[in-house]
């Protein structure tokens, strides 16, 4: 890779920018236990993410689950999450400075994630205005990662090409994702998926710092 490639960087947000697991799963749990169902561990709530809510939700309720009990757990979901998602949830140490290198640099950013549209508007509001506005979460008619639209809408409003910016992720999912939209991926060592996990999924660059990114891009 050579460095003068690159012009934009566009991140995962659960796992990569910021860790957001344990409201995750008191938000599930608070749907679950609404309704008489069983609670999820916080290693359980690991494995559940990254396809989305909709999916997250759909893995933690008890087999047999009616469609329409679990979309009542996914409302109570949804109720709670928008007033306890940031109770937990922090940057990963290093990622304020690389964040703050990269704009310094002239690199453009941008933020993709399944997390519904809602949530990753709130986060990126809380932590990521001084660095970009341009943040893509989930919502109707645009299929999820690891589909490509998500990342070629992001691409839109950076106003760069697909090999102008490098995707960095944390699981197999964004491994897939930069895979399908023709993109180098950066996988990161402090996220919701191990190494091994990731290299199983095809994983070939790892960091184990924030900073180590600006290696790869520079």
């Amino acid at each position: 890779m050579k460095s003068h490639k690159y012009k934009a960087v566009i991140f995962d947000l659960d796992g990569t920018l910021l860790n957001t697991l344990e409201d995750l799963q008191d938000s599930v749990n608070y749907g679950l236990e609404k309704y008489g169902m069983q609670k999820r561990t916080l290693e359980e709530i690991r494995r559940f993410v990254g396809n989305g809510v909709g999916k997250l939700i759909e893995r933690a309720v008890p087999k047999g689950t009616t469609k329409d009990e679990e979309a009542k757990v996914f409302s109570a979901f949804k109720e709670y999450y928008a007033k306890h998602c940031n109770d937990k949830t922090d940057l990963y140490p290093g990622i304020r400075e690389l964040l703050s290198e990269l704009k310094n640099r002239g690199y453009r950013m941008a933020i993709v994630s399944n997390k519904l549209q809602s949530g990753v508007d709130a986060l990126s509001e809380l932590y990521f205005k001084n660095y970009t506005g341009i943040a893509v979460g989930g919502k109707e008619n645009m299929p999820k990662k690891p589909e490509p639209d998500m990342v070629y809408e992001a691409l839109r409003q950076l106003g760069v090409s697909k090999e102008e910016a490098i995707f960095v992720g944390d699981s197999e999912v964004d491994i897939a994702t930069a895979r399908n939209a023709g993109m180098e991926c950066i996988s990161v060592a402090w996220g919701f998926r191990s190494r091994a996990e990731q290299e199983a999924a095809g994983a070939k660059i790892f960091v184990n710092d924030p900073m180590e990114i600006l290696t790869y891009i520079y």
